[in-house]
């Protein structure tokens, strides 16, 4: 390696280390608000946190990495280009693309890497975060209660509401003045049970947490079946010593995740379990499309399958004797010949028969419709993770050849116009990233589109900018237009002095 390779490859690395550092922290404290509710207020000692932070690191790369090349690519040729660096370089006969020759074979085993890291060590780490947060309320149960306030039990199968006054003792297992709101399928607050104090039990291998309520009463508002007793507005009081409640809080944490995914989301998964899930779900969909579509004509009775004639029946035929059939017409050819032929009574019938038919369809093809949706969503999206991780790793490749032409343009060092610069490109590709995804995910377009939207338009710009930095063009070609408008102005003034 030659001593300039040398000096622009340290040069990019300091700028690419630097940029990459202040870059995780930024989105880390912007990342923590996201799960601001897991974490705080609920006495999580440093470890568990640090835990936390350390598992939700690499799931910022596909975020952070792409911003961090195309701002140290910019920051690094454009203090080059401002210094007169490449001014010299020009003058003593080397190009643009030969200085960028040691940052290309960089990038490129960047891309390599990244493809690595998005493929075994992004999954991993989003199924570690994953089973860290379904897992607070097992190793520290108390996390799950905020002192002074009604803590949501919503996700769980009971539906309550529950608020202490206090928390103290190992892990905060003891409670002080225990209020519990019980709630019915219905969501109606029926039973309100108090208790002077409370002990959570609770055990890692479980995913029941056990209440044990001391010295307190219990008050149920009896829901009667006879109107009269209604009126009465029966209630049962009791006074307990001891009362256990059995809490599942193995749907505590929402995750929002998809439908039969056995707790494993897309982003938890490597490319050969994408390609192998892909093909699975792709053929269970046609399964349950063609099984739902029979059963749908079969109700319908539209399209009566083909009876096959018996072939021993048929040759028995042919050897009796033809006899002529006489077919008569049918004299009824329309729907409403057929319903004018029947008397008032059996029209009637008729009518609710197939009003009540044709409704029943098509509730069954509106929820049926729902399912499948959500079905292909789910598909789509394991697409899309597949091609976003071949996308990922190009990515900072094309947004290098942005950066660095781009720098050597606008020739600004420093964290000023070219973080401005920086920022205002990488939002750009990162909203079309985005929004082409949440389309692809909705099936609006094809999920390997939606993953390759933002690199490809980023591509023809990088090659763009690497053409008019080699020529020592300006970032924008106006050049000749505003020659040609002061041009003109000047030979009118000429013409008035004429």
């Amino acid at each position: 390696m030659k001593i300039l390779d040398q000096y622009i490859l340290k040069r990019f690395l300091y700028n690419f280390f630097s940029s990459f550092f202040i870059l995780i922290v930024i989105f880390i404290f912007q990342g923590i608000w996201l799960f601001i509710d897991d974490l705080a207020g609920k006495g999580l000692g440093i470890v568990i946190i640090g835990k936390f932070i350390f598992y939700f690191i690499p799931t910022l790369i596909d975020k952070v990495l792409p911003l961090t090349v195309l701002l140290s690519s910019i920051l690094t040729f454009g203090t080059f280009a401002e210094n007169y660096e490449f001014a010299a370089m020009k003058a003593s006969g080397i190009s643009l693309q030969r200085g960028m020759r040691s940052l290309i074979v960089f990038v490129l085993f960047l891309g390599v890497v990244t493809f690595f890291f998005a493929n075994n060590v992004i999954p991993k780490s989003e199924q570690k975060m994953f089973n860290l947060r379904r897992n607070i309320a097992k190793v520290k149960p108390a996390a799950a209660i905020t002192e002074g306030v009604f803590s949501d039990f919503e996700g769980t199968a009971q539906g309550m509401n529950i608020k202490v006054d206090k928390k103290h003792g190992e892990q905060d297992r003891f409670l002080d003045n225990v209020i519990i709101h019980k709630k019915t399928n219905q969501n109606v607050n029926n039973v309100v049970i108090k208790a002077k104090s409370g002990e959570l039990i609770s055990s890692e291998e479980s995913d029941i947490i056990q209440l044990v309520l001391k010295d307190g009463n219990y008050y149920e508002e009896v829901v009667p079946k006879d109107a009269k007793d209604k009126r009465k507005q029966p209630f049962a009081k009791s006074d307990f010593e001891s009362y256990t409640i059995n809490i599942d809080i193995s749907e505590l944490n929402d995750q929002d995740l998809e439908e039969d995914q056995n707790i494993t989301t897309n982003k938890m998964k490597n490319v050969s379990r994408l390609i192998k899930d892909i093909d699975s779900l792709r053929i269970n969909n046609l399964e349950k499309v063609e099984a739902f579509s029979k059963n749908v004509v079969n109700r319908m009775g539209a399209f009566p399958p083909e009876i096959l004639e018996d072939s021993t029946q048929q040759e028995a035929e042919k050897i009796k004797p033809k006899k002529k059939k006489v077919v008569k017409n049918d004299t009824i050819t329309t729907v409403d010949g057929l319903i004018a032929s029947l008397e008032n009574f059996e029209q009637i019938q008729v009518m609710r028969k197939a009003l009540s038919d044709v409704s029943s369809i098509l509730n069954t093809v509106e929820s049926k419709k729902n399912e499948l949706q959500s079905r292909y969503k789910f598909y789509n999206s394991h697409i899309l993770s597949l091609h976003q991780k071949y996308a990922l790793a190009l990515s900072c490749i094309i947004l290098f050849f942005v950066g660095a032409p781009l720098g050597a343009i606008i020739r600004k060092g420093g964290l000023g116009l070219p973080m401005v610069i920086a920022i205002v490109l990488f939002l750009t590709y990162y909203f079309i990233g985005v929004f082409a995804g949440n389309y692809a995910k909705e099936g609006n377009i094809h999920p390997a589109i939606g993953a390759w939207l933002p690199t490809l338009i980023m591509l023809p710009l990088g090659i763009s900018l690497t053409r008019r930095a080699t020529a020592d063009k300006g970032l924008l070609g106006f050049g000749h237009i505003i020659d040609r408008i002061k041009a003109i102005f000047k030979k009118k003034d000429k013409d008035s002095e004429e």
